[in-house]
């Protein structure tokens, strides 16, 4: 298996869609990435020598924020969110949909599995 930033990429799958297994690059930065070093997207993984691979980490590393620096950056960005109190920050840290989304009916990625809570009792029950 061909490791690339500390990720194992999958070595039976096309270059442009075994770059996207790496946290932050998807298929545009993927296609610009073998353009620009000039390797062919539809070959396998598998198929890259040692100092290709290199040089794709090399690239990567130099021209984007990838993996654990990414990841920082996020969490980063939602806890200050969350420090300074705006909205989206209050919808982070209650675990609700913080793009708008509705949430009386949906929402259960956000929100989990449902919670049943009991009814109200009618009075015929009682007697």
């Amino acid at each position: 298996m061909p490791r690339v930033i500390g990720v194992d990429i999958p070595p039976n799958k096309r270059l442009e869609v075994a770059l996207t297994y790496i946290y932050g690059v998807g298929r545009t930065t993927a296609s610009k990435i073998c353009k620009e070093l000039n390797l062919d997207p539809g070959m396998r993984a598998r198929d890259l020598n040692e100092d290709q691979l290199t040089v794709v980490a090399n690239h990567i590393q130099k021209n984007f924020s990838v993996e654990g620096q990414l990841r920082r950056q996020v969490t980063a960005s939602i806890n200050r969110l969350r420090d300074i109190g705006s909205y989206r920050g209050l919808r982070h840290r209650r675990g609700l949909p913080v793009r708008g989304q509705r949430t009386r009916t949906n929402a259960r990625t956000r929100k989990g599995p449902r919670k049943t809570v009991a009814g109200k009792k009618s009075v015929k029950g009682m007697k």
